[in-house]
């Protein structure tokens, strides 16, 4: 009777029989695998044979992957965009409620809740259920709720492909698996039910600005005017913002504020003679501060923080954050630091976009223009003004803030952005031509009469 052997190799395989049940061994990329086979040694070996053939051709082997929980890797995906990619807080935020769905509909469901298990069946399944729920708008959780929009629901989507993705570059996915998000074709998915973006006429923008008080007054002409985002408005410094020599709002990333542009690119955009003085207008007397204070601070009452330099607050900032990690007895997170970046922009006066919305609608509803409910639709306005007076595409680009990297999908000048300038002039008198009609620009030079301005 020949003695059955212990064990094997094959190339950078090692077969191990323990008991009755063999066993290979290998390493792959600096890992130790030990996949668990049976008690047949032809298959054994054909295993270990397949296996070595994926390793000297650097094919993923079909035995090396980790099957992990999707809870589990959408905390490895957030943890990795948190101290890796370090993507925005509020980016962070938008990916975990997104995932949030994933997790939600993998939790109430008999679908697979291991990534090893989850198909492409299982990922229209997610679709469908995302089809039959309802959501508050904006998160809001005292508004009505209603059913998910298809560009909502097409975001979550894309979000758990660019999770799924992850886990695949990680090895979570079986190999050679696709990614079950991927196959569902995303970019052909149409958007039947988007709210319309609905502008103001000439005849509204008249009574809107007109229905305005002095405190709203040089709040919405200048987002009416600039095309700012409502939170850079809220976050422009006086006088550092303010460059007097080219009479332009400039948009700086303040980290050291705990605070940055939402594509990270700073932009200098012209101001129309007419807003220039409106906004001097509003400033007088003021040292420092948000170039826009709230409301109680345009009297006689003054922020806590009224006067200080930038130099001055960071170094407030940092005191406030050695008193709170005293107070905790650790290191702040990115989100507790960021809290407390928020006290520093508090008492220098900010206006919270919130209310800057609250404060749209209450102008809106004086004015009797019914369905305007968002700020961001005056910086849609510019944008299409900008359009309609033909300005160049390049500096539209530049004055709205956008992306021009060469790879950029949104981007239609392509490498000709990377080796195009535009002189501050040449910004200038195109984005005054294109202002000059506007009733905006009237009822401010009105405006500033009244105010002996």
């Amino acid at each position: 009777m020949v003695k059955q052997s212990k064990s094997f190799r094959v190339g950078r395989v090692r077969g191990d029989r323990r008991g009755k049940v063999w066993y290979l061994t290998y390493y792959d990329q600096g890992q130790r695998h030990r996949p668990r086979i049976g008690s047949d040694l032809d298959e054994a070996r054909r295993h270990a044979a397949e296996i070595n053939s994926q390793l000297e051709n650097g094919a993923p082997v079909s035995s090396s992957f980790q099957s992990i929980k999707i809870a589990e890797l959408q905390e490895r995906w957030l943890d990795h965009h948190e101290t890796v990619a370090r993507s925005s807080l509020k980016t962070i935020a938008r990916y975990r409620s997104a995932t949030n769905h994933l997790i939600a509909f993998v939790n109430g469901s008999r679908v697979p809740g291991s990534t090893g298990q989850f198909r492409v069946e299982h990922a229209e399944q997610f679709v469908k259920h995302l089809r039959s729920i309802s959501v508050s708008p904006n998160g809001h959780p005292n508004s009505d709720k209603r059913p998910l929009r298809d560009k909502g629901l097409r975001y979550i989507l894309e979000v758990c492909r660019s999770m799924f993705h992850f886990a695949a570059q990680r090895r979570h996915l079986p190999p050679y698996a696709d990614n079950p998000f991927k196959a569902l074709q995303l970019d052909k998915i149409p958007t039947e039910d988007s709210k319309p973006i609905e502008l103001f006429d000439a005849e509204q923008e008249r009574l809107f600005l007109l229905a305005a008080d002095d405190w709203q007054f040089p709040i919405f002409v200048t987002l009416m005017l600039t095309g700012l985002r409502p939170g850079e408005l809220s976050h422009l410094l006086w006088p550092d913002d303010i460059h007097e020599e080219l009479r332009a709002i400039v948009i700086r990333n303040r980290p050291q504020l705990g605070w940055q542009v939402k594509t990270r690119r700073e932009r200098m955009i012209p101001l129309h003679p007419v807003l220039y003085r409106v906004i001097a207008s509003s400033t007088l007397n003021r040292q420092s501060g948000t170039l826009f204070q709230r409301r109680r601070f345009t009297m006689s009452q003054q922020p806590a923080l009224a006067g200080s330099s930038i130099d001055a607050l960071e170094k407030v900032l940092q005191s406030r954050v050695n008193q709170r990690e005293a107070q905790l007895e650790k290191q702040l997170s990115r989100v507790q630091r960021q809290q407390v970046c928020q006290t520093i922009w508090r008492d220098i006066g900010l206006v919270k976009s919130d209310y800057l919305r609250t404060s749209f609608i209450q102008i809106c509803n004086k004015a009797d223009l019914k369905g305007f409910t968002s700020p961001k639709m005056l910086r849609h306005m510019f944008a299409t003004t900008l359009q309609e007076r033909r300005v160049d595409p390049l500096i539209r680009n530049e004055l709205m803030g956008h992306s021009t990297n060469a790879t950029s999908r949104s981007n239609p000048l392509g490498m000709t952005a990377t080796y195009t300038h535009t002189r501050p002039a040449t910004m200038r008198e195109q984005l005054e031509r294109a202002l000059k009609e506007l009733p905006a620009i009237a009822i401010a030079e009105e405006w500033l009469k009244n105010r002996g301005g």
